[in-house]
């Protein structure tokens, strides 16, 4: 094999990859509309994972039986409205504290539109080098 093939071979499995973690973000999204439990969070800490990596906010809200459940969003980024201190919505299945999104129409679209445009470029990649050889 080639350079070149093994490149493209990798843009097809980044791409497929990122295809299908959208599409599986997407649908866990849709039901989390249809059948999730709704709370408010707040931004209670930042993390980041070296000094390299931007700050992650970290949620807190308190599930149906009175526990307290941190998670980190999936969507992170500058425009987000995530300061430490902000009250947001959240919603996780029943039962499913982990399945914890923060429920605002930016953060839900964010979350899967970012992994469907990753996915699109990498294939689109793999196809030009294709047509180009």
């Amino acid at each position: 094999m080639t350079g070149e093939t093994v490149g493209v071979v990798l843009c097809v499995l980044a791409g497929a990859l990122c295809l299908w973690a959208g599409v599986r973000e997407y649908r866990l999204i849709r039901r989390l509309v249809r059948h999730g439990v709704h709370a408010e969070g707040v931004v209670v800490d930042r993390e980041r994972s070296s000094s390299e990596d931007p700050w992650t906010p970290v949620i807190e809200y308190t599930d149906r039986q009175g526990r307290r459940v941190r998670f980190r969003p999936r969507a992170t980024g500058t425009g987000l409205g995530l300061a430490l201190g902000t009250h947001v919505p959240v919603v996780h299945l029943p039962e499913q504290p982990d399945t914890a999104r923060v429920f605002t129409a930016r953060h839900r679209r964010a979350a899967y539109i970012g992994l469907s445009i990753g996915g699109t470029l990498f294939l689109g990649t793999a196809v030009l080098v294709v047509l180009t050889r």
